[in-house]
């Protein structure tokens, strides 16, 4: 039951990925043929990740008090009829209610099915996660070959009813099967999760992680620019952001066994330190070429270590509060990664390519932070989750 119950999970993450994949897609297809203007896309794109934050910070709680799975499933549905709007939207107003639904419907899904794939089997903690991220990844990667390949031929609307169905399959999977769910009388009394940023340990894992968030956000917002402005050719640009990914997909499993081994504290500080390395070398290199393997390199780094973070908290956080936890560490991670992505492309406007290099003292004031947040944990490893 177990490598199912995983499966289903990965299967629910991956459809959530691969939806917003899509729609970042045929952005263009709504400008043209519906007539939105640039400045209303972005607002599209942006409700999604409003949404995502809301819904982590305000229902994760929702799956500590004994409703991890039902939320998972609410979480599914609401992508679900975010799809069938995004399909058959054409105005900026309903096109901005779909994706509003999807961010709020992956938000609530993603910290409740974290909770039970934490408790399901804590021994595969660190691997199992690292199975969630790489479904992710893989979905996101594989949302624009299916726009590419169904738009042209079936409509606009096609590549969301494909993933609006995988959906609702992956809906009727998870209702058959049995999770670990809290019991009433052990549920924690708490509304909201704000309350656990008073506990040093979680607040150095989140500090921890603002440094992750703030360096994709800057990567993905500022990286085809620079490549246009050193004349790198197109493809360069485009494969930039794919070996970025890639070896996620493969090494995330990976990367969570060893961070369980070693520790995830450890990993996730190493990591992002040596990320941070390659931030400068963004900044301050000239060959487009050379950028590319440093990605590459790059890719390799945080596939290995890019759950660290998650294992972190399911080992400090408390064991009955474990989806609120993750909640508001996605919430305020997602927060960043957009906040982060506005001030990066204000900032390469006036200073260029040393862009990165602000965005690496920033990552390491974060990391530095963070462990002197969270010192008494730094050495913790194994799976020390209690259900």
């Amino acid at each position: 039951m177990q490598k199912r119950l995983v499966t289903i999970l990965q299967s629910a993450s991956a459809l959530g990925a691969m939806s917003y994949g899509v729609m970042f897609t045929v952005l263009d297809d709504y400008r043209d043929q519906y007539g939105i203007s640039e400045s209303k896309l972005g607002l599209i794109v942006a409700s999604g990740f409003i949404a995502g934050f809301l819904s982590n910070v305000f229902l994760a709680p929702i799956a500590d008090k004994g409703f991890a799975r039902r939320l998972v499933m609410l979480g599914l549905v609401t992508q679900i009829l975010g799809c069938l709007v995004m399909a058959f939207g054409s105005s900026f107003l309903v096109l901005f209610l779909g994706r509003f639904l999807t961010g709020i419907g992956g938000g609530a899904a993603d910290p409740a099915l974290r909770r039970i794939i934490i408790l399901d089997n804590p021994q595969e903690m660190g691997s199992n996660l690292g199975r969630i991220v790489s479904a992710g990844v893989a979905g996101f990667a594989l949302g624009p070959v299916i726009a590419a390949v169904t738009v042209e031929p079936l409509g606009l609307a096609s590549p969301f009813l494909i993933v609006g169905g995988c959906l609702a399959v992956v809906f009727l999977l998870l209702s058959k099967v049995n999770v670990n769910e809290a019991d009433e009388h052990t549920a924690p009394s708490q509304r909201f999760a704000f309350d656990l940023l008073k506990m040093r340990a979680i607040l150095g894992v989140i500090v921890i992680g603002l440094a992750l968030y703030i360096m994709i956000g800057t990567f993905d917002s500022i990286w085809s620019v620079m490549m246009d402005d050193i004349s790198a050719p197109d493809w360069v640009a485009s494969v930039g952001i794919t070996v970025f990914a890639l070896p996620m997909i493969f090494l995330a499993p990976v990367g969570g066994r060893l961070t369980q081994k070693h520790g995830p504290f450890r990993a996730s500080i190493t990591g992002l330190s040596i990320a941070a390395v390659f931030m400068t070398l963004y900044g301050t290199l000239s060959s487009p070429y050379i950028m590319l393997f440093v990605g590459v390199l790059h890719g390799v780094v945080d596939g290995l270590t890019i759950t660290g973070g998650s294992a972190a908290l399911a080992l400090v956080a408390p064991p009955h509060r474990l989806a609120s936890a993750q909640g508001v560490y996605n919430g305020l991670l997602t927060l960043s990664g957009g906040l982060a992505a506005g001030v990066a492309g204000a900032t390469y406007d006036r200073i260029g390519q040393s862009t990165y290099v602000v965005c690496t003292a920033v990552m390491l004031f974060c990391i530095a932070t963070g462990a002197l947040l969270a010192r008494p944990h730094l050495s913790i490893r194994g799976s020390d989750v209690q259900a």
